[in-house]
């Protein structure tokens, strides 16, 4: 443009092509890489919280009561005879491992997230682990929405419930604190009345390398003094993956990123 003022005039000079374009390329490039990091930022801290889980401890102040009928249960667990006398061995930790599972894959977990909830598993169970992968104990309660016959808890969730806590048993004792079900053997003695409390219990008996065997039971929680009824019994086969610990790395990379 040309604007004359008597007889000067001004020249005002216009932007190249090939300046305009690397300005929108820089701009697109910056909002590109913003709206990735946006994106990216739940997968990041999901990925974070696998990799580097709440420690046990932790995990005991992670859950809070939202209903009377939850508060009535938790204090009953954290109050029976048994969980004071196995918080009092220096051998145990005691945790919930389901609240170590992030938030965004928890939904997704079966026990965890699926069943948990009023009526169902109504608190996360409490575990106390054994020095070194020994032995275990868990309290949980079993509420009316997980029958199969009227009013008796369903055997598959019996099934489930002892095959992750044999699991849970034996991560200790292997290299890498992961392993997978290779079999699982279930002999059920009683039938479970729904809307219970029941202790799990399991013993590693032997390890090889990569192998764990381990046996356990779940049995009805009882008053002290007062016999508990042994409802399920179960014995199993755990292995290691090989490059258990870099194949998972890999699995939550290639899932999330």
């Amino acid at each position: 443009l040309i604007y004359a003022s008597g007889s000067a005039t001004t020249n005002i000079p216009h932007p190249s092509r090939l300046g305009r374009v690397l300005r929108f390329c820089a701009l697109s490039l910056f909002f590109t890489g913003v709206g990735y990091i946006m994106a990216s930022a739940p997968a990041i801290s999901t990925i974070n919280g696998v990799l580097n889980p709440p420690s046990d401890a932790e995990t005991l102040d992670m859950f809070s009561a939202g209903d009377e009928e939850s508060r009535q249960i938790e204090r009953y667990i954290q109050n029976h005879p048994l969980a004071r006398s196995i918080r009092a061995n220096p051998d145990f930790s005691e945790s919930r491992p389901h609240l170590k599972v992030p938030e965004e894959l928890r939904v997704h977990n079966f026990t965890g997230g699926t069943l948990a909830g009023p009526r169902r598993i109504v608190v996360p169970p409490v575990i106390w682990s054994e020095k070194g992968g020994k032995s275990l104990v868990s309290i949980c309660f079993l509420g009316e929405d997980l029958c199969g016959h009227p009013g008796i808890v369903h055997g598959g969730l019996l099934a489930t419930l002892l095959d992750e806590g044999l699991a849970f048993c034996c991560f200790p004792a292997l290299p890498s604190r992961i392993a997978m079900t290779a079999n699982l053997n279930v002999n059920y003695r009683k039938p479970a009345p729904a809307g219970r409390y029941y202790v799990l219990r399991a013993n590693t008996v032997k390890v090889e390398g990569r192998k764990a065997w381990v046996e356990g039971r779940i049995e009805t929680l009882e008053e002290e003094g007062k016999e508990p009824i042994v409802v399920t019994e179960a014995s199993a086969l755990y292995i290691e993956p090989k490059q258990a610990a870099v194949s998972f790395v890999l699995f939550m990379a290639a899932r999330f990123v």
